[in-house]
């Protein structure tokens, strides 16, 4: 496993589990405890995830000393204020029964944003938090906080992935010392990635399968990458990326995929964001 530093020297796993759309309770721990023991440290929720208790218990039960664990949860739009991060923290704390967390994201650059990031860095600044972040902002906002706040993001969470690649992006948060990390990077399955064809010719090369050579690509960017699956073989495949290295020739070849835009989500649309506000995680 490599790490990736971040801005306030704290080092950070370069793959992580994420555990988006993984609802179920019981099978949510059951993929935290696998992911751990197949070497996974840095897990990923979110209070929008609704399984941080689930993340939690798995933590509790799963061994490893905590001080070896890296915890990310995120903080959702509903409570996107001073106060209302305030609150929510609070409850994410708790939920997992954590007395600090790594990392805290802003999960969406939506509502009072900048009273959230506020009360972000004051958490920060009385050690509760490791470092804090962000979800899904584009340059144009990322510039814009980075430009206005007194704590610069340790990491921006956004789409990266081989038919999504953000070179611009990734230039940007390099300008500002911010660190990539990929959701979705296998592109939710879309473009057939785990049996596409160049990932494919590109894997054979290394005996290695077309996911492992996307999560490879990303990392050799830059890019922190925290693949998901309920599957115990799965996960360990996805882990199994550190012993190989793509050649220029290779990622040349991959950044050829890029078709320059998500097929996922779409934040400029207006339906999109009111959905997102429209969305409460509690009453």
């Amino acid at each position: 496993m490599k790490y990736a530093e971040l801005n306030n020297g704290i080092k950070m796993p370069h793959e992580g589990f994420g555990v988006f759309q993984v609802a179920d309770p019981k099978q949510c721990e059951q993929a935290v405890l696998d992911a751990i023991d197949s070497g996974y440290r840095l897990i990923d929720t979110a209070a929008a995830y609704m399984n941080e208790e689930a993340v939690g218990e798995a933590i509790k039960k799963c061994g490893v000393e905590r001080s070896e664990l890296f915890i990310t949860t995120k903080l959702w739009v509903q409570d996107a204020s001073y106060d209302g991060a305030k609150k929510a923290f609070e409850t994410s704390l708790k939920k997992l029964g954590l007395e600090y967390l790594d990392l805290y994201l802003l999960h969406q650059p939506m509502g009072d944003y900048y009273g959230a990031y506020r009360a972000m860095e004051e958490l920060y600044k009385e050690g509760l938090i490791r470092a804090i972040g962000v979800c899904n902002f584009y340059p144009h906002v990322l510039a814009d906080l980075c430009e206005t706040a007194e704590v610069i993001p340790a990491v921006n969470q956004v789409e990266l992935h081989p038919f999504f690649q953000q070179e611009d992006a990734l230039k940007l948060m390099k300008e500002y010392g911010v660190v990539p990390e990929a959701w979705g990077p296998f592109a939710e399955g879309n473009h057939g990635i785990f049996t596409h064809p160049v990932l494919t010719a590109v894997g054979e090369k290394y005996g290695k399968t077309a996911a492992q050579v996307a999560l490879r690509w990303n990392v050799q960017r830059g890019v922190v990458v925290i693949p998901k699956s309920v599957h115990k073989n799965r996960m360990e495949q996805n882990f199994d990326i550190w012993d190989f290295e793509l050649s220029d020739e290779d990622m040349a070849e991959i950044a050829k995929l890029d078709i320059g835009h998500s097929e996922i989500v779409n934040h400029y649309d207006p339906k999109f964001v009111k959905m997102l506000h429209g969305m409460k995680i509690h009453g």
